[in-house]
């Protein structure tokens, strides 16, 4: 490759990550790492979110969004993953309630434990407090 090829390479990945961040509203660090390691890979992967999760078609993207948070839920993804999910949903107008819902239906399907994988990402991002007992009780921890 000449010296000039891998700087284009560079502009190229930066202009597609910008392209990503904008389009989606997130990008995640192995998008950040696969842009500067493996371009063309990235790029193919990338063509799959863009067919069934970003592109125009039957269902809005809001309730794309919906389902992405449901299903990252489900398989217990990293709470950071859930979060920009979560981010997103809020500024495409959906209210916390509405994505708590969607959090909730992971509840009979996989359990309290991945509910609170994405109910904790939630309660980060929103805000979220709860009702302390007013009476002796036992500290359960936190979930991280």
């Amino acid at each position: 490759m000449k010296q000039g090829d891998a700087m284009t390479d560079t502009h190229d990945a930066q202009a597609y990550i910008d392209e990503m961040a904008t389009s989606r509203g997130y990008v995640l660090d192995y998008h950040k790492i696969m842009a500067k390691h493996d371009f063309e890979v990235l790029k193919a992967a990338n063509g799959l979110v863009n067919a069934a999760y970003l592109a125009p078609r039957s269902l809005d993207r809001t309730t794309k969004e919906l389902i992405f948070i449901c299903s990252l839920t489900v398989l217990k993804a990293p709470k950071g993953q859930i979060e920009s999910h979560i981010r997103v949903a809020l500024d495409l107008g959906l209210s916390a309630q509405e994505i708590l819902e969607a959090i909730e239906i992971a509840l009979p399907e996989a359990g309290v434990v991945a509910f609170q994988i994405g109910f904790d990402a939630w309660k980060s991002v929103v805000g979220a407090t709860g009702i302390e007992p007013s009476v002796a009780v036992h500290d359960a921890g936190v979930v991280s």
